[in-house]
């Protein structure tokens, strides 16, 4: 009888924590994730195609077969999809429209794809003032990037037709202001944005604007943090290109990330803590999980996916964990209870089947 009573108390405190305040716990978004699908020119094993259009072919319409098979409502897509770091409005213009053709049949199955601009998208190889080679936003960048990916941001008619359910908190309006206290320079209508989705607050960041090249618009970030909290929202949800905090996955790696101007890496993270957000990045072409102000009693993620086909920033022996030479996206599902569970699929270099290399809630 004490088993049985035992068993019965097992049974029920399973049944109730799956409950949220308001009834059983409900999936609200079920979304993927990735960036950076662009080649190299010079890369050793780039076919001829990819040459002419500067696009990983083999790996993101592999990535996409699989995205399609678990049929995730948005593909959060964070930069570096086209080669670009040229002005030459032909040559964007071309490889923009390889990856939309790809990306297209996604589209066309019921996944929603919301772009995230990257360095590559709007910055240009060219010299300062001293002659120094440099990596710098342009305007025209930005206006390439709009012409090719502003009808996706947001095309409210084909994101209900797609999901069944209205994006909210919308306008094109809410951006970071050129002269403002971010130090932008330029417009970003369509580049930093944000919208809410079945109570759910999403934001996309430039973390490459024309003027502040390498940081987030933090106080814009702020005031578009604040105006979601008080419409109630349950989560909070932050795509942008660069990580926050490079992922070191070898002791002398490169400094990437927001982390190339701390005090502006501090304001963001302290935003990120405070709503208690998930920041998906790329950038780096690997993927990490990181909490990185765990030790300080910090509880917010960082998920970097920079693994959609550029070459990979581990070379070969320079790191111990496998994953690092991995092709990676990752598939996010969140409840209503305010669980988030993510799931990370990849493949190999050398193209071996399909593995979950983590499966957790955050």
């Amino acid at each position: 009888m004490f088993r049985l009573f035992l068993l019965s108390c097992t049974l029920f405190c399973a049944v109730t924590t799956a409950f949220a305040a308001d009834g059983p716990e409900r999936l609200l978004v079920h979304f993927a994730t990735v960036g950076d699908s662009r080649h190299d020119p010079e890369a050793a094993d780039i076919t001829a195609q990819d040459r002419l259009w500067l696009q990983n072919t083999k790996v993101l319409a592999r990535m996409i077969r699989e995205m399609q098979s678990v049929k995730p409502e948005l593909l959060f897509f964070n930069g570096d999809m086209i080669n670009g770091y040229t002005s030459d409005r032909s040559l964007l213009d071309r490889q923009y429209a390889y990856w939309r053709g790809m990306a297209a049949h996604l589209m066309e199955s019921g996944t929603y794809v919301v772009p995230v601009p990257g360095n590559h998208e709007t910055q240009v190889k060219t010299r300062d003032d001293k002659g120094r080679a440099v990596k710098l936003a342009m305007a025209v960048n930005e206006d390439a990037w709009r012409a090719n990916m502003g009808d996706l941001i947001i095309d409210r008619l084909r994101w209900q037709t797609l999901l069944g359910s209205g994006v909210e908190a919308w306008s094109a309006n809410n951006r970071p202001l050129a002269g403002g206290p971010d130090g932008i320079k330029s417009e970003q209508r369509q580049l930093s944005y944000s919208f809410d989705f079945r109570g759910l607050h999403f934001l996309v960041i430039n973390t490459d604007a024309v003027g502040n090249d390498g940081k987030a618009p933090v106080a814009w970030l702020k005031g578009d943090l604040e105006s979601a909290a008080k419409r109630g929202v349950t989560g909070y949800f932050i795509f942008g290109h660069r990580p926050a905090y490079t992922y070191r996955f070898k002791p002398a790696a490169e400094t990437a990330g927001l982390d190339l101007f701390p005090e502006n890496q501090k304001a963001f993270w302290d935003l990120v803590e405070q709503y208690n957000a998930v920041y998906f990045c790329g950038h780096e072409h690997i993927f990490n999980l990181m909490q990185p102000r765990k030790g300080e009693g910090g509880k917010a993620w960082q998920l970097l996916v920079g693994s959609g086909g550029s070459p990979f920033d581990a070379r070969a022996g320079e790191s111990s964990r496998p994953e690092d030479r991995f092709y990676a996206w990752a598939e996010v599902s969140v409840y209503s209870t305010g669980r988030v569970h993510l799931k990370i699929h990849g493949f190999d270099e050398f193209f071996g089947a399909t593995k979950v290399i983590l499966d957790r809630d955050l």
